[in-house]
């Protein structure tokens, strides 16, 4: 599905906030699912598809089957339109822990994207505030990994309240730096 926000050609500093209707993510949802981790894994600036992903078992663990017991998530769904135009979602990982120098059982992984049109309108805060909402009933943190070069999405997590987790840097797929950040719930 490819969507077009009103204003896409705006400087994200001029977009206005926009109240996104935000809902409960279902095992209907996977597809669109694996749309916003293509665009949150920036796989479009290595040139790869949306097929890589679903190839890449990495990648897949974040998505394939989603609607497991513990998997929570939530789509921004655009007031005038009815489309999705962002998610995050949660998902343990266990064997993740030790490639993040990671080490606590239980705690799920946090992934976020937007759809490039819509960023800088309030979706991902949205999503994130009823995202931490639901699961501090159920988990003591979460936590994600982000690009070391990422500064808007750092910037982001940070004034979320995430952390940098000490001596968690690694070599992510395309041969950048990436590190893991924990929320205390």
């Amino acid at each position: 599905m490819q969507i077009k926000a009103p204003n896409s050609n705006e400087e994200p500093s001029s977009r206005q906030t926009i109240m996104f209707e935000i809902r409960v993510a279902t095992q209907f949802d996977e597809p669109f699912l694996w749309e916003m981790l293509y665009e949150a894994a920036q796989m479009e600036e290595a040139g790869e598809v949306l097929d890589d992903a679903k190839r890449n078992p990495h990648l897949a663990r974040y998505v394939a089957n989603w609607g497991q017991a513990n998997d929570i998530g939530f789509l921004a769904i655009h007031p005038a339109t009815q489309h999705p135009v962002a998610a995050a979602w949660l998902r343990l990982l266990p064997d993740d822990r030790k490639e993040y120098g990671y080490s606590k059982n239980g705690i799920p992984k946090l992934a976020i994207a937007t759809a490039k049109s819509f960023r800088h309108m309030g979706a991902g805060t949205q999503l994130m505030e009823a995202l931490v909402q639901y699961a501090t009933e159920k988990y003591s943190a979460i936590y994600l990994t982000v690009r070391a070069n990422n500064a808007p999405a750092i910037q982001f997590y940070t004034k979320l309240g995430f952390k940098k987790t000490p001596n968690s840097e690694v070599i992510n797929r395309v041969g950048g730096q990436s590190f893991a950040m924990l929320l205390e719930l």
